[in-house]
This record gives C-alpha cells, structure tokens and sequence, in this order.
C-alpha cells in the first residue's frame, strides 16, 4: 500500500465525512422523519461487518423494509416488506446515508470494497479474502461496474482490482460516476431493486435474497 493509502485517504475520509454529515443533515434528518411515518419503528438498521483486516463493525443503515408479519406471526417476504420510501433509497443509495458516521468513526472510507457479511468470511478463497486489506466503502468499484446485476466472483475480481489499483484518480473516478448513477436514478425516477443470491461459496448459487 502506497502513501495515499496509509496516510492520505484516511485523512480524507475524516474530513469529508465531517463536511458532508454537516451538509447532508437536513436530508438526513427528512428521511429519519419519513422513515417514523411509514415503519413507525427505529429508522435505522444495524448489523455486524467485517472491516479492514476483517475486523468487526457495526453498519448503519437506513431501514428499507418494515417488520409487517402475517396472521401466524411469521414476517412477509422481503419484497413484501420492501416499501416505496425504501425502494427509492435503495435506488438512490440513501440508504447509505449513515454510513457516514462510520466513516467518521474510522470504521469505513468513501470508497472501497462494500462490507458484507460476517457468515461470508469462512467461504472466501485466500485470494477473494484481500478485500479486507483495505477499508470497506460506502461505494466501490464494484458498485459502479454493475452493482448487484454481476455475479459474486465478477464483484471479487473487480474488488481485487481496487485493492491493487487504489489510488487518488481511481477514488475520484468512482466517487463521480456514483453521483452520475444517483442523479440517473431521481431523474428517471426507476427505483428497481434486485433480488442477490446469497454468497455460499465460489462457484456455487443459491435461491435469491435481499442483500
């Protein structure tokens, strides 16, 4: 890992968090609001990650399904429970929005491999498992070359070329061409959600889920 890397990014990443938690509180703050009125339940979803060195963190989300359950107790399906509000967070990653207190906290960056889910360590090849030798990101480039439309081992390959490849120009690239897709999302108001498989292992498939 280079200068960058060590010593820059993580600077970066302070200091933009603080800047943009400053900029961003009205929304967020609409969005905590909107989220008491259709769930009426704590807006947010929290859930254990493996970080940087697969060290683990608690992710902070905006909830985008509500906990509605049938007349035997059970809870719907997820795309039952997948509400309009929470569908267009998904689609405009606003969802993501209280990540930013993770990366204030040190626990993410910007831009880096999405953090996923601790269950997922122990089927990691040595290989796939050098995304944690960065920090997770609230976006990436994996993210920005499919999202949840590619396949798990295309999300590996394109997170291992990140790791390799991180640098100031790369963060920036990914960094802008997410707020391009964001944009996209609002302007062609098309809040599509697709249902990902659960990762069980290279090579392998599953009945799709809800990441």
């Amino acid at each position: 890992m280079g200068t960058y890397s060590k010593i820059f990014k993580p600077l970066l990443d302070k200091m933009a968090g603080v800047a943009a938690s400053v900029i961003l509180f009205p929304v967020f703050a609409v969005v905590v609001l909107l989220q008491l009125l259709v769930c009426q339940s704590n807006p947010f979803f929290l859930q254990k990650r493996p970080g940087k060195g697969e060290k683990i963190f608690t992710l902070i989300k905006f909830k985008t399904m509500c906990k509605s359950k049938e007349i035997k107790g059970e809870l719907l399906s997820d795309l039952e429970r997948l509400t309009p509000l929470g569908a267009f967070l998904r689609a405009t990653s606003l969802d993501e929005l209280p990540q930013l207190i993770n990366v204030v906290k040190g626990d993410m960056s910007f831009i880096g491999p999405r953090p996923l889910l601790v269950e997922y360590l122990h089927l990691y090849t040595e290989e796939q498992r050098k995304r944690h030798h960065v920090m997770p990101g609230i976006t990436g480039w994996a993210q920005i070359n499919g999202r949840d439309k590619i396949s798990w081992e295309k999300k590996f390959e394109l997170d291992l070329w990140y790791v390799e490849n991180i640098s100031f120009r790369t963060d920036i690239k990914i960094l802008c061409k997410t707020v391009l897709e964001i944009l996209r999302a609002l302007i062609a108001r098309k809040y599509e959600h697709v249902s990902v498989p659960k990762f069980s292992g290279t090579n392998t498939t599953s009945k799709g889920c809800f990441k």
